[in-house]
């Protein structure tokens, strides 16, 4: 396991920012770590990266626990904050000379790890000038250029594409698919649409706690209905279609056509059904919720009692 988080828990005076969470990432895994405005995201990375001590449990990368092993979990990982710390008044090339050192890295190896960092992340025509010099999306590339150069097993980003216009956001986006192809990647977004572009599973965070630990694909399906729209060349019986296991409700659009409220995918049963009862089927067509109703739903703000 790459990263192994287990009953984590941080707490401020009263406050616990983060409650008992347990959640884990695979190599080749990129997993979306989402949660609103203080939900214990940012503070999760933090224990993981060996920013924060956590209060109880504990974080594993690459087998080094936090606690015990900080220095091997700092090599086995690389970390892009939210807010991207850079020395503006360096050369490109010299910082990432500068933080490869920081990692061991000498010699012919370092040259070599800094140049592959600029051709991965697109910075050949940006490695000479100033990094203060650079726009807002060249600079999250140095960013992620920093937290890759040492080859770490495992990459935590927080917000790595904020600020940046759609065209830097799509070159991104292949950067991050392309180092995941062999390490592990977990990262914080507020950008439902770059879970789905990226994200292989989705661990959603509120108040605290997990609501939610699953592939994007059965989040959407797991929460709220299905709606499940299928039209007959002539008109089924309806008491059977009723009866379906897991049909919620049956409303008729026309004589042959009919929408099924459902709590699942009803797909292959309508299929087997219609052949078994000689029903010819034109046509069907499923709407899942969306992630961001998925999103609200599983993050609704507490209501006030008084």
């Amino acid at each position: 396991m790459s990263l192994l988080v287990k009953n984590l828990t941080k707490v401020y005076g009263e406050q616990r920012a983060v409650d008992d969470i347990s959640f884990s990432a695979t190599k080749g895994e990129i997993v979306g770590f989402l949660g609103p405005n203080g939900a214990g995201k940012t503070t999760t990375m933090k224990i993981a990266t060996g920013y924060l001590s956590p209060t109880g449990g504990t974080v594993e990368v690459c087998g080094h626990d936090v606690r015990t092993a900080p220095l091997a979990v700092r090599t086995s990982l690389g970390y892009l904050p939210e807010h991207n710390p850079l020395y503006l008044d360096m050369y490109v090339i010299e910082y990432l000379h500068f933080i490869g050192s920081l990692h061991g890295l000498r010699g012919a190896l370092l040259t070599k790890r800094t140049q592959e960092m600029v051709d991965l992340v697109g910075l050949e025509r940006e490695q000479r000038k100033k990094i203060g010099d650079l726009s807002k999306g060249y600079r999250q590339r140095v960013g992620l250029a920093q937290a890759f150069i040492h080859d770490p097993e495992v990459l935590i980003l927080d917000e790595p594409t904020t600020g940046l216009d759609p065209n830097q956001i799509v070159e991104i986006r292949e950067v991050i698919r392309h180092i995941a192809r062999e390490k592990t990647v977990v990262f914080s977004t507020h950008i439902l649409s770059e879970v789905r572009a990226l994200c292989h599973r989705v661990v959603i965070i509120h108040l605290g706690k997990i609501v939610a630990d699953c592939p994007v694909a059965e989040l959407k399906i797991s929460q709220g209905a299905v709606n499940l729209t299928i039209e007959f060349a002539q008109p089924p019986d309806l008491v059977q279609l009723r009866n379906l296991p897991g049909v919620d409700a049956l409303q008729e659009i026309s004589a042959n056509r009919f929408n099924l409220v459902c709590q699942q995918d009803l797909r292959l049963a309508v299929s087997k059904l219609a052949s078994e009862q000689g029903w010819l089927l034109l046509g069907m067509q499923m709407e899942e919720s969306s992630l961001e109703q998925v999103f609200s739903a599983l993050t609704k703000p507490e209501e006030a009692t008084s």
